[in-house]
């Protein structure tokens, strides 16, 4: 089918994304993939940790938006804040609550490439992060924010409490400069993520500024992993039972409260959860990435972080699971937790 371009502006762009529910929009142009050196160095050096589908054949799918949609012209990026929410489960990422985000943007994006087809005959293809292209960086060149050395993507109004999505399009989008271009970096001399990261995470880059070491991180730990947590970061996890926000919760641009600690009620109801039960209460929801096994491994370690005696008898629940991740987990956790306690 032949392709047929025509062209509309950004600012028609930013109008159906407000209507649609993104906070954050703006288009860039189709060039070489911006970031794809630095990103190609930094999966090189294994920073990606076990994270296949950042190093296997999708990892050279990025250097060129053409590989997602041939004929490809312009990116609409878009922002959906989440931090507006209320704290749902504590120690679950704010992100997390609620209906799978994949699925709520990839909605709005369709309904977007509809409303924009009223306008234009194009081409689309529809985003979120499960698509190979380096979404950030397409993100900043859209005008959407900095990337800050937390690695987030920083608005200044709205901070970085919000998911990205990518209309990749054939149309020939008229910009504004004023708009859709790259803001300035605002971290200045401000550390304040680096300092409070527990596993120390956030590292120089060869290349200047700061990068992740995800092999480190904390939502690496609680997410992606699907072996043994290594037993010298188990205690700086805390609370943390899926994911992490602790560089975003101490950034100035995020001006709210911290997320609030599990209570003990709430970790006892998890640690019970048959696999049925989690599947139940997880399914449309970004926490059934961590699977059953890997849930109750996070639930055990937060438990034992907790301090409170309550929890003995819950880990020794799970330690006798036949589960080796999820008993492993729990018999530090009772360790732990007597350490704490004696």
């Amino acid at each position: 089918m032949a392709i047929v371009t025509q062209r509309v502006s950004s600012h028609l762009v930013r109008e159906l994304a407000a209507e649609v529910g993104f906070r954050l929009a703006g288009v860039t142009g189709i060039a070489a993939a911006p970031d794809f050196d630095r990103f190609r160095d930094w999966v090189d050096r294994g920073f990606a940790g076990e994270m296949r589908y950042l190093t296997d054949h999708r990892r050279d799918v990025r250097s060129d938006l053409n590989n997602l949609l041939p004929g490809a012209k312009s990116v609409i990026s878009v922002g959906m804040l989440y931090g507006d929410s209320e704290p749902g489960v504590g120690g679950i990422a704010r992100y997390a609550e609620g209906e799978d985000y994949h699925v709520v943007i990839r909605r709005r994006l369709e309904m977007m490439a509809v409303r924009l087809s009223e306008h234009a005959q194009f081409e689309w293809r529809a985003c979120v992060d499960t698509a190979p292209l380096l979404e950030r960086s397409v993100a900043r060149e859209a005008g959407l924010g900095w990337i800050g050395k937390n690695t987030c993507l920083i608005d200044q109004k709205s901070g970085s409490f919000f998911l990205l999505g990518e209309l990749l399009t054939t149309l020939e989008i008229e910009t504004d400069p004023a708009l859709d271009a790259p803001p300035p970096d605002r971290c200045g001399t401000c550390t304040r993520c680096i300092d409070a990261c527990p596993t120390t995470a956030l590292v120089p880059s060869p290349q200047g500024g700061f990068e992740l070491d995800a092999r480190l991180c904390i939502s690496y730990f609680t997410i992606e992993l699907r072996d043994a947590v290594p037993p010298e970061h188990r205690a700086a996890i805390g609370n943390n039972v899926f994911g992490c926000d602790i560089c975003q919760d101490v950034c100035p641009w995020n001006r709210r409260t911290p997320g609030e600690e599990p209570a003990p009620a709430e970790l006892g109801e998890l640690a019970a959860l048959t696999e049925a039960e989690f599947r139940s209460r997880f399914r449309h929801t970004a926490v059934s990435r961590a699977k059953y096994s890997g849930f109750l491994r996070n639930v055990a370690i937060v438990m034992g972080n907790s301090g409170n005696e309550e929890f003995h008898e819950p880990l020794e629940r799970l330690a006798a699971s036949e589960d080796r991740l999820v008993a492993d987990h729990a018999r530090w956790g009772l360790d732990r937790l007597d350490a704490l306690t004696r």
